[in-house]
């Protein structure tokens, strides 16, 4: 069994099968996860076939991983089925609106987690794609979601082809806070970074990107206050497709 301790993010994959039994099993377990109401607010969509994969590509980049890895799973937040299942037992839903999609939202993303642990304990790898609320629309329409069904999470999923390195974490005392938040001040925030900005592979990072620090390359580079706007527009009005916002 893995330990979260020893976990990586796997981008290659091997062309073994991840057979259905395994997945589907998989999947099962995970519904034991934590859930709103017990109401199960998520579906996951399945992609295994080459031309579904490539059509979900261009939604997330291209990332090779999309195209080569066995599965494909898009987690979505759910409120068509408790919608429809109100409205076929003489009850009256009201779940259009941006409360319902933050508590599905959260539904997805906890199942998505527990799906993860226990998809590598069975020494399965996985990849957690955040491009998934960069472009939904084009997800939406790819994967034909209904009103109601929003993707918020994307796992590639296969047998590793790779043993990469960790990824760094922040130290425990940088996300902790005793009691009440304890604000930020610039001691704290050199004393929390120090490890991570020391990294070779950080300054490397740094000086590819012609940068003074690495705050720089997230903030100038990999995450833009532009980029931000303009996806969160595109997000907001694929809400307002998909009946979350009015």
């Amino acid at each position: 069994m893995n330990s979260l301790n020893n976990r990586k993010t796997i981008r290659k994959y091997s062309q073994k099968k991840v057979s259905d039994e395994l997945l589907y099993r998989l999947l099962e377990e995970a519904e034991r996860t934590p859930t709103m109401g017990n109401l199960q607010l998520y579906s996951i969509v399945i992609t295994r076939s080459e031309k579904n994969k490539e059509a979900l590509s261009p939604a997330h980049f291209n990332q090779p991983m999309i195209k080569d890895a066995p599965v494909v799973l898009t987690i979505c937040a759910d409120f068509r089925r408790t919608t429809i299942w109100a409205e076929n037992r003489k009850a009256v839903p009201g779940y259009d609106n941006f409360l319902s999609f933050m508590n599905a939202t959260t539904d997805a993303l906890l199942y998505t987690q527990t799906f993860c642990n226990i998809a590598e304990e069975a020494g399965l790898g996985t990849c957690f794609l955040g491009t998934t609320i960069y472009m939904p629309q084009l997800i939406i329409d790819t994967l034909k979601l209904p009103k109601l069904v929003f993707p918020v999470a994307t796992i590639t999923l296969g047998w590793p082809d790779e043993s990469p390195s960790q990824s760094e974490r922040l130290p425990l005392r940088s996300i902790v806070h005793q009691e009440h938040f304890e604000d930020y001040n610039s001691d704290k925030i050199n004393d929390f970074f120090a490890e991570k900005e020391s990294m070779e592979e950080n300054k490397y990072f740094v000086e590819i990107n012609h940068k003074e620090t690495l705050a720089q390359v997230f903030t100038d580079i990999r995450y833009t206050k532009k980029d931000n706007e303009s996806i969160s527009e595109e997000m907001i009005k694929a809400l307002r497709n998909q009946g979350f916002l009015k």
